[in-house]
């Protein structure tokens, strides 16, 4: 009988993502270059993308509306056609970038499969990140898989009553310690971070976490040691 479920993020925890959306952002503000600075573009690329996320959450094509809103404001509703095409094509070559694991992430999913229930718990588009977890070849460890609109107490706790478990014996891992981690022990559960060598500006916090349910790990290997 299992008596936990161990949950991973997805992007950042099980593969690259993040430096495929930095090479995107970059790709952006080299068309809109003669406009004003990159970190103005940039800064308000962020503002877009959080002043959207209650009507369009997470993923690419969120992110391939909020560069069009970003550079409709950016040239006062001159954008043309052709931008908007480029615009689209960046998404586009996000949606089909390959998938590439984390280093040793296998070998702990396996040594963690068949001792606990394994559960993806990730954000973002429900099509692209089915199309990773299957491009990954690791979908077979896990039990569960969620894609969740976001990262919330209540996305959490509605999650676990579908899995049928206690916050008690429910573990989270993942790099972000705003969405992966502060969430799941408000609501009782653990919650491990390792850290990703760059995160998204809005997954930043400015506080130390301390709680006895917190662990912070450098790598996902370290896992082996705590299971």
């Amino acid at each position: 009988m299992y008596h936990q479920i161990i949950a991973f993020d997805a992007d950042d925890t099980l593969w690259h993502n993040e430096p495929y959306f930095e090479e995107a952002q970059n790709k952006f503000c080299l068309l809109f270059e003669g406009y004003t600075s990159k970190q103005d573009l940039l800064q308000l690329l962020l503002q877009h993308q959080v002043n959207n996320l209650p009507l369009y959450g997470f993923g690419i094509k969120a992110f391939v509306l909020s560069m069009i809103e970003s550079a409709l404001e950016l040239t006062h509703q001159q954008l043309s056609g052709e931008a908007i095409d480029k615009i689209i094509q960046i998404g586009k070559d996000l949606l089909q970038k390959p998938v590439e694991l984390l280093p040793e992430v296998e070998s702990v999913l396996q040594s963690l499969h068949g001792k606990y229930r394994l559960v993806v718990a990730t954000k973002g588009d429900l099509k692209d990140q089915h199309r990773k977890l299957h491009d990954s070849g690791i979908g077979h460890y896990f039990h569960h898989i969620e894609v969740m609109s976001d990262k919330t107490e209540l996305d959490y706790e509605k999650m676990l009553k579908r899995l049928d478990i206690q916050p008690e014996n429910f573990v989270m891992i993942g790099n972000s310690l705003k969405s992966d981690v502060l969430p799941v022990l408000n609501i009782g559960g653990t919650g491990i971070h390792i850290p990703y060598h760059t995160t998204w500006e809005y997954e930043r916090i400015d506080f130390e976490v301390q709680h006895p349910k917190f662990k912070a790990l450098q790598s996902i290997t370290e896992l082996q040691q705590l299971f």
